[in-house]
């Protein structure tokens, strides 16, 4: 019976860190497609490694994000790289999607670009941007341009800019799950003798 209890809890500790990752649907019921505003739908959003964008089916436990995109067949995805992004070119195409569901995983830290290749769709807005931060970081801070000019006197003037307050995120860090199932693991085997 020890054994069984042990064997039970020992899986549910590895399902632990996807329990605590927050899923996004890209554009959400909207989906990826025209006179949706991105840039809003980005914002105050944080995106760390762990969380999912999109509602992935999988059941696995991979500590990946998964970016779902869901379009008709007038669009398709390409990610590209930030000259891309900026120019709404895919000259420099990391890879193009195109099935009307494409879940990209998002395995490492740093900013992700996607554009929509059809014609006038990425100079419409039909573009994101997201910056994936690792899973027990903080949300970034935006570099504030500066209000006033320095004074007179050449003494930079100060500006209080404050950043505002990030929002409750139940990703869960890496090493962190893995302390915690270490522990567990030391004090199941103590009861099993």
């Amino acid at each position: 019976m020890a054994k069984a209890f042990a064997a039970s809890f020992l899986v549910l500790m590895l399902a632990f860190p996807t329990v605590f990752a927050v899923d996004y649907d890209v554009g959400d019921s909207n989906g990826w497609t025209t006179n949706v505003d991105y840039t809003t739908w980005v914002s105050g959003k944080t995106f760390h490694v762990g969380d999912n964008l999109g509602k992935s089916s999988s059941s696995s436990c991979n500590m990946q994000n998964i970016h779902v995109f869901k379009y008709d067949s007038s669009h398709e995805v390409d990610e590209v790289n930030e000259s891309g992004y900026s120019s709404c070119s895919s000259s420099n195409l990391i890879k193009n999607h195109n099935d009307g569901n494409s879940k990209i995983a998002l395995s490492a830290t740093g900013n992700r670009y996607f554009i929509c290749p059809r014609a006038g769709h990425c100079a419409g807005g039909m573009k994101l941007q997201i910056n994936v931060v690792a899973a027990n970081s903080t949300t970034p801070t935006t570099p504030s341009t500066p209000s006033s000019p320095p004074s007179e006197s050449g003494t930079p003037s100060t500006t209080n800019s404050t950043s505002p307050p990030s929002k409750p995120n139940g990703a869960v860090g890496v090493s962190g799950s893995i302390g915690l199932l270490a522990a567990a693991s030391a004090v199941l085997l103590g009861f099993m003798g």
